[in-house]
């Protein structure tokens, strides 16, 4: 057979097995997502080789979407790492003979320990079928792999449940857009700045704060601990009445002044540049960039500090060259 030949057929092959999945899913699919939505922790996914890869890719799509799971390795678990299950967890158990040991063993020992079992095979007789609570049927009519050996097919029939099981209960959760960026901070940088600045900005302990009639020296003192280029000056009902930068001290020294006897409000810029809790990263970007700026105090309606957001929160460390 020709390469390309055999290229389409494999890719035929394969989008057979994943069409062949449409008829299935029924009352079992709908057990399963029903067990995971009422799982009060986390699903657990384990599989050997293949099917192992794969629940990787599944758990990282899960916990992307908003259902947390993480991957466990059937053999690492049976030395120890079975400390890590939680009795109210649901086992995400996948092979495609439904006859691997190691697996099965997993499924006796969290079957002891209370969890519900949805296993994940092409054989619904097998022995983790039989052992499950609820099994997926991810069964093709062949594996593209022209001996008939190598999981290709199968796996990728494995997959796409997988997909469509993490869609469904995206649905049902209601995870929306707000809610997938904020599992994905360190995605595009277009992606980054869509979302809101309180979702982004530093609070509490972390906003580096001083008072007017602070010492000069006092707050140089914060300034280098924050490691921010800046510290806020606020006034006693904690409204932003100016900020203090590493500008602001370049320029006291190239002027030789001393600093004996000076106060943070002696040397602050005052009335900086805030932003909203409310606006979007990009509009925060968008004014540091109009002011050349780093830093921005983030006030609410009442103009009462919330907040700080540095240029670094919005690009990712190591993106500074955009701006320039």
């Amino acid at each position: 057979m020709q390469p390309l030949e055999l290229a389409r057929q494999v890719l035929t092959i394969e989008a057979q097995g994943i069409l062949a999945l449409v008829e299935r899913i029924g009352p079992e699919f709908g057990k399963a997502v029903d067990l995971i939505l009422r799982c009060p922790t986390r699903v657990i996914i384990a599989g050997i080789g293949k099917s192992g890869i794969i629940g990787q890719k599944i758990a990282a799509t899960l916990n992307s979407t908003g259902t947390s799971a993480f991957f466990l390795h059937p053999v690492e678990a049976m030395h120890g790492d079975l400390g890590i299950v939680d009795s109210r967890d649901v086992l995400l158990a996948i092979s495609y003979s439904g006859e691997t040991l190691e697996l099965n063993r997993l499924v006796t020992s969290v079957r002891n320990r209370g969890l519900a079992v949805i296993a994940m095979t092409g054989k619904k007789e097998s022995s983790l079928a039989r052992a499950a609570d609820v099994v997926l049927d991810v069964a093709v009519a062949r594996e593209a792999c022209p001996l008939g050996l190598a999981p290709t097919a199968s796996t990728t029939a494995t997959l796409a449940m997988g997909d469509a099981l993490a869609v469904v209960l995206l649905d049902r959760k209601q995870f929306d857009h707000e809610d997938f960026r904020r599992n994905h901070p360190g995605g595009s940088l277009g992606e980054r700045l869509k979302v809101r600045v309180a979702e982004v900005m530093l609070t509490g302990d972390r906003v580096p704060t001083t008072s007017p009639q602070a010492p000069l020296a006092d707050a140089l003192a914060v300034l280098n601990q924050a490691n921010l280029g800046a510290v806020l000056v606020v006034d006693a009902a904690k409204k932003v009445i100016g900020i203090l930068t590493d500008g602001d001290l370049r320029r006291l020294l190239a002027a030789a002044r001393p600093i004996t006897g000076l106060a943070a409000s002696d040397v602050m810029t005052k009335n900086p540049k805030t932003a909203r809790p409310d606006q979007l990263a990009a509009d925060a970007l968008s004014i540091m960039q109009r002011h050349e700026i780093t830093v921005l105090p983030v006030v609410d309606a009442a103009d009462h500090l919330v907040g700080i957001i540095h240029l670094h929160d919005l690009l990712g460390k190591g993106e500074f060259r955009l701006l320039v």
